[in-house]
């Protein structure tokens, strides 16, 4: 929840220079970031499973293994996304997008290209403590970095004028820092001596690597499906008239779902990790029991930040960008962002107890 409100304050940032900016910081980040978001996440979330299938049945040396293996395939991986990156402008005038916020959008997305790297590590060593139930570290380090985020970001986009590029280039830096932060820790806290085991050769590492790529593969694909819609809104939202007020409009509804679609996803994660734990440890019930209280209450937290929504749909674009016509649009679309929210609610936790279920079965 933390490492999402340094994104959600950049886009903020972005929104109070302006609403092409705040629609270019939304096309960037929704029309081209959220493709490798989905894709690192995903494949970075094989790491959960079969790090909390080996820590629940005492396989303490296979973690440190398995972390080397995402990373070293992430890092591959967000190499090789880079080039959308590069190209970002090109590829969003191709797909219809307004030729001046594909412009700005791709400034933007230029400064993301080091965050790219930064997701290749942060996810598998995240994922790595989470099966772990190691979460204080992980929490301190993150609210250290946003506090640190927001002042940069301050300064560079208001004080020394860098804009969006400023912006995106901060956040970057910040996404290095949790990074470097939690790596930290797993190899000089002692808490994970067991589990990390040191640099392991290139025997340990490689072997079985293709298997656990497919794997990794195979995690991505459901949570790829889930994020990536909302891109595919995005891209339509663009071709639009008035794309920009489109956009903006939309880049709102985005960052108030997003904060709720973080509380899911970190849902989905306890889930899974509960449910890789006792799996592991041959509980089926006790992981079963994890589902069903997990689901019901997601549910009901659902409806309630719903109604809340619903109370201050007036106002409530006012705390990311300025401008009547945008706040009309949003007011017109929180009756459908409310029940997009009820109705989601519940299913990160049931698609993360599904997928890592099957995966466990697969592997």
């Amino acid at each position: 929840m933390l490492n999402f409100l340094m994104g959600m304050s950049t886009e903020i940032f972005a929104g109070h220079l302006g609403n092409l900016q705040l629609a270019a910081s939304s096309l960037g980040f929704s029309g081209i970031q959220l493709f490798a978001y989905g894709l690192l996440l995903g494949m970075g979330s094989a790491v959960e499973t079969l790090c909390g299938q080996a820590y629940g049945a005492q396989k303490y040396a296979m973690l440190g293994i398995y972390l080397q293996q995402s990373i070293l395939i992430l890092l591959l991986t967000a190499a090789a996304i880079s080039v959308v990156y590069i190209f970002s402008k090109p590829i969003l005038i191709s797909l219809g997008q307004s030729p001046e916020i594909a412009s700005a959008a791709s400034l933007f997305v230029y400064g993301l290209i080091p965050e790219l790297f930064a997701c290749a590590v942060n996810f598998p060593v995240q994922k790595f403590l989470q099966a772990q139930s190691i979460v204080a570290p992980t929490a301190y380090i993150s609210a250290t970095v946003v506090a640190l985020h927001v002042a940069l970001s301050w300064l560079a986009v208001y004080g020394l004028g860098t804009g969006l590029v400023g912006a995106s280039l901060v956040l970057s830096l910040s996404w290095w820092l949790v990074a470097a932060g939690q790596f930290g820790y797993i190899v000089k806290s002692g808490e994970c001596e067991d589990t990390w085991g040191g640099f392991r050769g290139g025997s340990e590492v490689f072997a079985g690597m293709w298997d656990f790529a497919k794997m990794s593969a195979a995690s991505a694909v459901m949570i790829c499906l889930e994020i990536w819609y909302f891109q595919v809104l995005v891209l339509i939202a663009g071709l639009l008239p008035n794309p920009q007020l489109t956009l903006d409009a939309l880049s709102v509804c985005s960052l108030l779902i997003n904060r709720r679609m973080n509380v899911w996803i970190q849902k989905l994660y306890i889930c899974s990790v509960r449910v890789s734990n006792e799996l592991g440890a041959g509980n089926p019930k006790s992981a079963a029991f994890s589902v069903i209280v997990s689901a019901s209450l997601s549910c009901f937290i659902s409806v309630v930040i719903a109604i809340a929504l619903l109370a201050v749909r007036d106002v409530v674009s006012y705390a990311f960008t300025g401008g009547e016509e945008v706040a009309a649009a949003v007011s017109d679309l929180c009756p459908l962002l409310a029940l997009a929210l009820i109705i989601n609610g519940i299913q990160p936790v049931l698609s993360g107890a599904l997928r890592y279920t099957l995966i466990i079965i697969i592997a």
